[in-house]
């Protein structure tokens, strides 16, 4: 391929020609304390406390253009007393009337802003963001990892004003320092950071100049000196809620459980405490998250779990410290979403489900009840990072009723969730050492499932040359235990398969009461460095990441596949700057290979991508895999590995000018093996419309297609003491329309809308069963049945593989038409910072249209989403923080 040649000559150019690049003084910014009440917070910088102290400014512009001075100039001041922070902003702007002020909820960061990062620790790796948008919107974030992490879950409690005038705009904001984490020193010094975005250029500019190939972030900030009298920071805040729900549904007769209605009122508390300046432990409660938003709609047919995002406030927030990525290449991989911890895990749906009798109707918790949960968070002054989460879930009971006897079943264990989390830092943070641990312990009564499962892990990072290089790298280990029925279900389930065929290195033992695995990843890459003489910036990784074939996660955490070796490399080639018709450019490389622990080799796959965002504001980008040989362990569900066609795929996107009204985009992925053996299309677009500064209305279409020839899993049966594996062709399609109208009545005040309809449709054909499934050429490795030798009886297909003319074996009709409508109707409104009202209609449906299969899949979606009563759930939250 000429790509990788190119990329090998770009390298050397930029070994002979890389420029040196200055290393920037730290600037300083000095405060001081004033009296309490000083500042009335309106966003207009008229009380006398502000002239105490000097303007800060000279600004430099970091996008497009780097190291230039900006459009605009800004200016800040910074004052504080022994509760709050002070700091006001003066925006100047020749043209008053072009500030953008878009309104958005909480962390949207609509139109003109400003943003403070503050490194309180002063540890040069996390810090604490605060945007304040010209319109009023607040945004926050936590951020760690040098600037490569921020998450914007973290929601402290603080407040801010902003005011336009002739010179433009300024900002008032008051940020108290119990939401700030710090160490007790007489005469802390801080880091601080400033950006300001001027929206209708789509410019940004910094206080401390950073340049965007320093690879760097937090370690790079200015200073703020002058602290004193600092609190303690013992936080305490409570926060009581109390929940009404009416739920709606269908009647069912005969039901003695559907009666059409439930209600219910629930209360719980969350709550916050400050254990020590730097160390804070949450907790909630008797939780209750009926105000987020529905899961997307999602099916697969490969076998694979669907991973859904956290959504739930009390996991999400402060989350970084928690999240223990396996991997998490710059490669990426199908691999890089294991995760030792995976909050859905908790309150999922529970495990198990009663066996019913004739007339026997049950009621079953949809989600398992969490009765509480505590996290214990915060880093000390010595740089040790400590994180720990304690959740209980409830036991929980189906109760059955038959003919009016009544009785209960237990379908999901009591079971106590564990996580710890601790990292240390070493030489200013260019070496990190960590460790992590999770379990979870389960109540017996349940054989299936396992009784205790245990993982752990250690880690390190470490940079070098400004913090250009590093290597990175990590060791888990993890063992379950259970009855044989669980070990044995475990061996045999899809990310192990243990009962394969071809595999020497392991076996099903159905005596096992306990499994025990490895994994872990080593990584060496290179993510800043100076520019060459072309303007651009090499970057690369390259590594290798393992899961032993005993490894199991599911647990606490999320795995597809164990038993793999995977190698990734990444290149990639960064012009930042603005050139030709470009404000900025990359391509990259990529390669891919795998192997089981037997050695034998699976995968390889390569890959190139080039990405390009123009002067014009449209931003473009197109890439193409090559696939020359695929192996796949687990798509025969455990009876032979399969040799899966090579092939190629591409994808493309389009993205217009985002700082429109109307923004649109669309993005294509095109796939297809050698030999019409597989194909798949998928293609998404959005349009974003934003009539006013308070509305905006978005439609997300999405339309996918796959196609298999031959090799798609049916079913398994056993035939004269031997399995036998169904395959099919198949042919899918799906499609999805998500709306989501926002409404911001003020920066306290939303009204948001989110709708999905949802269809999946897969219908199979030519049936057939494995015969060579290594064998080199596509149609040796199937054997479709004759004609003659199969027929359909009602769902069922029976099968005379031996033509005496009777029934060898039989299997269910796969053809399925699945069709669901998710949506969200919320009002929230922040009466007073951290207290919050929400009104809530939650609404679904899952039309029985599973046999639908000739109409048009749009026709088929319209006609079914909405024939059966949806289920309607109206809620009321409302909270009260109280703060100490």
């Amino acid at each position: 391929m000429r790509i990788p040649f190119l990329l090998l000559h770009l390298l050397a150019a930029h070994l002979l020609f890389s420029q040196t690049t200055t290393v920037q003084p730290k600037k300083r910014y000095d405060t001081h304390i004033i009296n309490k009440n000083s500042v009335k917070l309106d966003g207009i910088m008229d009380e006398a406390i502000w002239e105490t102290v000097e303007w800060g400014g000279d600004f430099t512009e970091v996008d497009p253009d780097q190291g230039t001075p900006p459009t605009l100039a800004t200016q800040f001041k910074i004052v504080h007393d022994d509760k709050y922070l002070y700091i006001g902003y003066r925006c100047y702007d020749s043209a008053p009337d072009s500030i953008i002020r878009r309104m958005g909820r909480r962390d949207e960061f609509p139109g003109d802003w400003m943003e403070v990062n503050i490194d309180s620790y002063h540890d040069l790796r996390t810090a604490f963001s605060f945007t304040l948008s010209a319109s009023g919107v607040r945004g926050d974030e936590y951020i760690s990892n040098n600037g490569n992490n921020w998450d914007a879950s973290w929601n402290p409690i603080w407040d801010g004003n902003t005011h336009l005038d002739e010179k433009g705009w300024t900002a008032e904001l008051k940020i108290p320092f119990s939401q700030l984490r710090y160490g007790k020193q007489e005469h802390p010094v801080w880091g601080i950071q400033f950006t300001r975005r001027l929206f209708r250029k789509e410019e940004r500019s910094i206080w401390q100049y950073i340049p965007r190939n320093a690879g760097a972030w937090v370690s790079e900030f200015g200073e703020l000196h002058g602290l004193s009298d600092l609190p303690d920071n013992k936080q305490i805040e409570l926060a009581p809620y109390v929940v009404a729900s009416a739920d709606r549904f269908t009647k069912e007769a005969g039901n003695p459980f559907a009666d059409g209605t439930h209600n219910k009122i629930n209360v719980g508390l969350d709550g916050k405490f400050a254990v020590t300046r730097d160390l804070i432990l949450d907790f909630t409660i008797n939780p209750d998250f009926g105000q987020v938003e529905a899961d997307p709609g999602a099916v697969r047919l490969d076998g694979y779990q669907v991973f859904f995002q956290e959504r739930r406030p009390f996991f999400v927030e402060s989350r970084n410290l928690f999240d223990y990525q396996i991997t998490g290449s710059e490669a990426g991989g199908d691999y890089d979403g294991d995760l030792l911890f995976y909050s859905r895990r908790i309150g999922s749906a529970p495990h198990g489900y009663p066996a019913l009798g004739a007339g026997e109707y049950a009621q079953v918790p949809q989600q398992t009840s969490i009765l509480g949960a505590t996290k214990f968070s915060g880093k000390t002054s010595k740089g040790l990072s400590i994180g720990i989460l304690e959740c209980v879930t409830q036991r929980e009971m189906a109760r059955i009723d038959a003919g009016g006897e009544r009785r209960k079943e237990l379908v999901e264990p009591l079971t106590n969730f564990f996580l710890g989390r601790v990292m240390k830092d070493y030489h200013r943070g260019n070496t990190i050492i960590g460790g992590v641990f999770s379990a979870v312990n389960r109540e017996k009564g349940i054989p299936s499932l396992h009784r205790n499962a245990w993982s752990g892990g250690l880690d390190f990072q470490r940079y070098w040359k400004n913090r250009w290089y590093y290597v990175r790298g990590n060791l888990i280990a993890s063992r379950v235990e259970g009855t044989p029925e669980a070990i044995l279900q475990t061996q045999t389930a899809f990310g192990h398969l243990f009962q394969r065929e071809n595999a020497p290195h392991i076996s099903v033992d159905p005596n096992r009461t306990s499994l025990t695995g490895t994994g872990g990843t080593f990584r060496l890459g290179k993510i800043g460095g100076n520019l060459d003489s072309l303007g651009g910036l090499f970057k690369f990784e390259t590594g290798a990441t393992w899961r032993s074939p005993e490894l199991e996660l599911n647990d606490a955490g999320f795995m597809q596949t164990a038993d793999e070796i995977n190698h990734f490399t990444w290149v990639g080639y960064q012009i930042p700057n603005p050139f030709s018709v470009f404000r900025n450019a990359r391509i990259n490389y990529n390669h891919w290979a795998r192997w089981d622990f037997s050695g034998k080799f699976l995968y390889s796959a390569f890959n190139t991508n080039m990405h390009g965002w123009f002067k014009n504001y449209v931003r473009t980008g197109m890439g193409v895999t090559w696939n020359p040989y695929d192996v796949s362990n687990n798509a025969l569900r455990g009876s032979a590995p399969l040799r899966r066609p090579p092939g190629i795929g591409m994808f493309n996107y389009v993205v217009s000018d985002e700082r429109k009204k109307i923004n649109t985009g669309v993005e294509m992925y095109n796939a297809w093996g050698f030999g019409n053996t597989t194909r798949t299309f998928n293609m998404g677009g959005w349009v974003t419309y934003q009539p006013v500064n308070t509305v905006r209305i978005s439609l997300n279409p999405s339309y996918g297609y796959g196609y298999r020839k031959q090799d798609q899993f049916v079913d398994q049966v056993t035939y004269n003491g031997a399995v036998r594996t169904i395959v099919s062709q198949v042919k899918q399609r799906d499609f999805s329309l998500t709306a989501r109208i926002t409404c911001n009545i003020t920066p306290e005040l939303t009204i948001q809308y989110y709708g999905q309809p949802f269809i999946f449709r897969a219908l199979y054909d030519h049936y057939g069963i494995v015969k060579d499934p290594m064998n080199a050429q596509y149609d040796k490795r199937f054997e479709t049945f004759a004609a003659g030798r199969i027929q359909q009886q009602d769902d069922r297909f029976l099968v005379d593989e031996n033509g005496d003319g009777s029934t060898d074996y039989t299997f269910g009709q796969p053809d399925f038409n699945f069709i669901q409508f998710r949506s969200n109707l919320v009002v929230r409104w922040e009466y007073i910072p951290g207290s919050e009202l929400f009104l809530v209609w939650s609404q679904g449906s899952t039309p029985n249209a599973y046999n639908d299969l000739d109409s048009p899949l749009p026709r088929s979606l319209f006609s079914n989403v909405f024939d059966e009563q949806s289920r309607n759930v109206f809620l009321l939250k409302c909270t009260y923080r109280l703060v100490r």
